[in-house]
């Protein structure tokens, strides 16, 4: 077996991780993780880390959950990887009709990949080409519409859709044409705006970019409740709602994509539960095989997916597959976490630590001034660190506070990960209260170590 200081060497030599500034990256000294086991994940030298955001927002049950385990295992026995393309397998067509029963009425067509990004691009194309071919004629509609600040994942279509700007910066020349709608959040609001109006105005946007481009927008699509990557953004009650009447009022497609904020993680199974918005086409990975296995799911209506049938030689095939589409072990340990969701009632326990995170969030903002705002919903949380307080200004950027932060939290055992800074928990919906309680000791007292430094 190889040594820590092998390893260390062939990561850094070899191994160009997500999203890492690498020449730091590589002096960091990041943990190597050998193995995990219930929150924890432990690394090749033994030290042991509480799992404080989920492994990247995925993990639902823990690690080395036995039932989780047992089932991709006995998959294993069966087939490990067939296909989709001109096959069929048990286990995609069984939890084809588990998403089907579980998601908002209506949604009754399944088409499989294989991670968040992956779902959005089948959305795009599925709504794209939809238009072109719906029974009543075809109308040109080449236009999408999203939130400032929102990510959709990090392939050309669902960067072109997003709105952060290091990516369109990068990528410009790379990309299609969007519309914005401003993100209805008021930590920040531009000069000559308070929050009622700042709101007002986004309302505002909203219906005027749909009703003057509708004949050109072939669907919105939104983070429904929480923007995740912006900063753990919390849209006001009834934002979505109203997303959805104006594009049905309007013609427009609705795709709601569900992958950081689905399966429990917002009090409920899905974030469109809570408004009782059905949308036309929803995208799901992330959570979706309990953190296991890569897998990802866009659901749609028989509507659009009937204006995509017809003679083979007609041309209104989907044309879109991956090679692991519909992956069996991915499907197996979708069902089974679908099946331990409900046998443990993680939703409920999702809304039992969202209400103790709550408690712990609001007591540190109210002693630390170098909090100047914290988001949750469920047990999505954001910290949001400023210079001052009541200035909000924030940090310069080259302090990296979010980042020494976890740096922080990983010396006290935790692993978070920050989102500039803001620090961002996202425990697992199954973790027992008393572990959030852990995980908000260490958070808090890293944060405080840090701003220490810097104040």
């Amino acid at each position: 077996m190889a040594t820590h200081e092998e390893l260390r060497a062939w990561d850094n030599a070899h191994v160009w991780h997500p999203f890492a500034p690498m020449q730091e990256f590589r002096a960091d000294d990041t943990p190597i993780i050998r193995s995990a086991e219930g929150f924890e994940l432990t690394d090749v030298e033994g030290r042991r880390y509480l799992d404080g955001h989920s492994s990247l927002w995925c993990n639902v049950h823990g690690h080395r959950v036995p039932e989780m385990d047992q089932a991709i295992r006995d998959q294993l026995d069966r087939v490990g990887h067939s296909t989709l393309l001109g096959l069929s397998s048990e286990v995609s067509i069984e939890l084809a009709k588990q998403l089907v029963d579980r998601t908002p009425e209506g949604l009754n067509q399944v088409f499989y990949s294989d991670s968040g990004a992956t779902s959005v691009e089948v959305a795009l194309k599925m709504a794209y080409q939809y238009h072109r071919q719906k029974p009543g004629g075809a109308e040109p509609r080449d236009l999408f519409v999203s939130v400032a600040g929102a990510y959709h994942g990090d392939t050309i279509g669902s960067v072109s859709l997003g709105g952060m700007d290091i990516f369109h910066a990068t990528y410009r020349d790379l990309l299609f044409q969007k519309l914005t709608v401003p993100s209805p959040v008021t930590f920040r609001v531009p000069d000559g705006h308070d929050a009622e109006s700042w709101l007002a105005h986004c309302d505002a946007e909203l219906e005027k970019t749909i009703v003057g481009n509708a004949d050109r927008i072939a669907a919105v699509v939104v983070e429904p409740l929480v923007q995740g990557a912006a900063g753990i953004l919390v849209h006001p009650e009834g934002y979505l709602r109203r997303v959805r009447e104006l594009t049905q009022k309007h013609g427009v497609l609705l795709i709601a994509d569900e992958v950081a904020v689905g399966f429990g993680r917002t009090g409920t199974m899905f974030a469109c539960d809570q408004e009782n918005v059905r949308p036309d086409l929803m995208c799901l990975a992330k959570g979706l095989t309990g953190g296991y296995l890569p897998l990802a799911a866009t659901l749609t209506t028989d509507e659009i997916s009937e204006a995509f049938l017809d003679v083979p030689w007609a041309g209104k095939t989907f044309f879109h597959g991956h090679t692991y589409t519909g992956n069996p072990l991915g499907c197996a340990a979708a069902l089974a976490s679908l099946e331990l969701i409900d046998r443990n009632d993680v939703v409920g326990n999702g809304r039992a630590i969202g209400a103790r995170l709550a408690d712990r969030l609001t007591d540190f903002a109210a002693r630390c001034t170098c909090v100047g705002e914290i988001r949750q919903k469920g047990v999505m949380c954001g910290i949001e660190l400023v210079s001052e307080g009541d200035s909000r200004e924030p940090f310069a950027a080259d302090k990296r506070v979010g980042h020494q932060v976890t740096l922080a939290a990983r010396r006290r055992g935790a692993v978070i990960r920050p989102l500039g800074d803001v620090i961002v928990l996202m425990p697992a919906p199954a973790m027992p209260v008393e572990l959030v309680d852990r995980l908000c000791d260490i958070t808090f007292e890293s944060i405080e170590e840090v701003v220490a430094r810097f104040t």
